[in-house]
């Protein structure tokens, strides 16, 4: 018995010290996990931390961005322009984290570096003129100079169709009325689930989506995260080496629903429509700003018209404009308007003078003064209502393609514009002022006067609102954030007016690109 006894005993201290070894690996186990929870909820609690600071540092660029558009133009110049600007886009310092003094909050503002013909080479540090794009919403617009002219503009995109084009321009016109290939709500209020045609702007470029045809591919075509660049990751597995280069970015790299310029000369002061309705005030305009040359002509012409036939200089009948005043009772009418500035060059006006003798007044711009007229008259007058000019195309920064969409370009003078707009001018003091405006196509003699009218309404040489892609990051890369913002500078204050988070579109830019701290790298 006493045997027996023992060796319970014995069994019964075997199975305890089994018991004893179970609970201490579960308590261990449990303190591991436990321990790693608290490490996974450390470190999320950090990137969130991080996310939600990273988010402000985007905040930060976007003012920083309206601060510097709000820059005098020579100012932004001096300080190395807008397109690709290193120094002053390119890991701004803005907060240091408080837990590690050594560690500073940027952002970059980082933009698409396309080539003459619209295909991405790699990345810039710098912003994105929506002039140099198709401004959809500015497609009615276009039409209302010239009929058809929005669906040619929009033909000369790659991929593009007459069904898609037109459905396009259906979708964005205040009508009902279904163009030749388009369709209008009937089609939209049969689709599953039914919706109806906008038939107005539209408030983002994800909305072409809800148009007949218009599929993801051709609106951002391998452009998956949205940046602007064609990432490595975004080739893999595609049909890349089908597709078409200038269309590795989609549509959305040609087209944008933003753009527009000021309408206002170098002092800030909205320039003189020279179709305005009431006569004395336009005379009295005038005179603020021209001598009575440039003003009895612009007056004479809005009364009279061109004259219908070249005059010769005999008997002096060709006159200069000063000699003869409107002599205004405030019943006249304007009964001719200007299609545009460039109207006034080498035109008459048919008119009397005091003795009732036919004379001819000869306009203060012709060939033999075109550079210095030119400019004057493009400074300080306009054809256009308002503050601001919307959707005409920027021909400066614009690519092949867009170019080629604009009634009255041919291929012979885009390959002029592209080769001449890539010179630099030697001009530190801003004082060439020929290409601050469109019509240096005529004054460099890259076109004549009638070419120059036609091409009017639809070309710019730089807009004033402007697309910011910004992120705002750390130098170890835990946490970041990625904003896209439309910035309109047309006025004294630059304005945002629309603004997208892109934080879940991951793209690969790794600290090391964006520059700063360096940390570990990571991409995001």
């Amino acid at each position: 018995m006493n045997s027996r006894r023992g060796k319970l005993r014995q069994r019964n201290d075997g199975f305890l010290l089994i018991i004893v070894l179970v609970t201490i690996v579960m308590m261990t186990l449990a303190a591991y996990t436990f321990t790693s929870l608290m490490q996974i909820e450390f470190q999320a609690s950090r990137v969130l931390s991080r996310r939600v600071q990273s988010k402000y540092l985007a905040d930060s660029g976007v003012d920083y961005v309206r601060l510097f558009l709000a820059s005098e133009r020579q100012e932004i110049h001096a300080n190395g322009g807008l397109w690709d600007n290193a120094d002053m886009f390119q890991a701004v310092p803005a907060a240091v984290d408080v837990n590690n003094l050594e560690l500073v909050g940027r952002f970059s503002i980082v933009g698409p570096n396309l080539n003459d013909d619209g295909i991405p080479e790699g990345y810039r540090f710098g912003l994105v003129d929506e002039s140099s794009k198709i401004n959809v919403n500015a497609l009615p617009y276009y039409d209302s100079w010239q009929p058809g002219s929005a669906r040619q503009i929009l033909m000369a995109l790659p991929s593009m169709t007459e069904e898609v084009a037109d459905a396009i321009l259906d979708w964005v016109d205040s009508d009902d009325d279904i163009r030749e290939f388009g369709t209008e709500g009937s089609f939209y209020r049969g689709q599953s689930p039914p919706y109806d045609v906008k038939n107005g702007p539209m408030d983002s470029l994800d909305e072409m989506l809800l148009i007949r045809d218009i599929t993801p591919d051709l609106l951002f075509g391998l452009d998956i995260n949205r940046n602007g660049v064609l990432d490595d990751v975004e080739t893999v597995g595609t049909n890349a080496s089908s597709l078409e280069a200038d269309m590795y970015l989609g549509w959305a790299n040609y087209i944008t629903l933003f753009s527009k310029e000021t309408n206002q000369n170098g002092e800030g002061l909205t320039r003189i429509n020279i179709n305005g309705q009431d006569l004395d005030q336009l005379q009295d305009d005038l005179k603020s700003a021209f001598n009575d040359e440039w003003t009895n002509y612009i007056i004479h012409y809005r009364i009279s018209g061109p004259a219908s036939i070249v005059p010769t200089p005999i008997d002096n009948t060709i006159v200069s404009a000063a000699e003869v005043d409107p002599n205004l009772t405030g019943e006249e009418t304007g009964g001719f308007t200007f299609s545009s500035v460039v109207d006034l060059v080498d035109t008459y006006v048919e008119t009397t003078d005091e003795e009732g003798e036919t004379v001819y007044l000869q306009s203060p711009i012709n060939v033999q003064s075109l550079g210095v007229a030119m400019t004057t008259a493009m400074k300080s007058l306009t054809v256009y209502e308002g503050e601001s000019i919307p959707g005409r195309i920027n021909i400066m920064q614009a690519p092949r393609r867009t170019l080629e969409g604009i009634p009255g370009m041919d291929s012979e003078l885009i390959d002029t514009i592209i080769q001449v707009r890539e010179y630099e001018l030697d001009d530190p003091d801003f004082l060439d002022i020929n290409r601050n405006y469109e019509t240096w196509l005529l004054t460099e003699f890259l076109v004549d006067v009638p070419t120059m009218r036609s091409l009017m309404p639809f070309i710019c040489v730089g807009g004033d609102v402007y697309q910011a892609e910004v992120i705002g990051y750390f130098g170890d890369g835990v946490g970041t954030s990625r904003a896209e913002a439309i910035i309109d500078a047309t006025a004294d204050i630059p304005k945002l007016i629309f603004w997208r988070d892109k934080t879940h579109l991951q793209g690969t830019f790794s600290v090391d690109v964006l520059g700063g701290d360096f940390g570990s790298g990571s991409d995001f």
